[in-house]
């Protein structure tokens, strides 16, 4: 299993903190998933659009669109931070 995590506007925009996904969905990339969320509809395909600015960590470190998922790995979705 593959653990979701959204945090802040993702997670109110979606109503879901938290969920799993099982592994075997050909899932092997953060893009992949991504694709994989978004096919669902709305809000998934607005909240997680192209065009919109999502963060995504992966074992608790930043990943790029390729970063691998593995079964087993926690993947967090937020927005960006911005600081003063």
């Amino acid at each position: 299993m593959i653990d979701i995590l959204y945090f802040a506007r993702l997670r109110e925009s979606l109503g879901l903190a938290r969920e799993q996904l099982d592994a075997s969905q050909n899932i092997e990339s953060v893009a992949d998933l991504l694709a994989h969320l978004r096919i669902r509809g709305k809000p998934w395909s607005t909240t997680l659009g192209e065009g919109e600015s999502v963060l995504v960590a992966v074992n608790q470190e930043i990943a790029r669109p390729d970063t691998g998922i593995k079964d087993g790995d926690e993947v967090a979705l937020f927005p960006p931070v911005t600081g003063g």
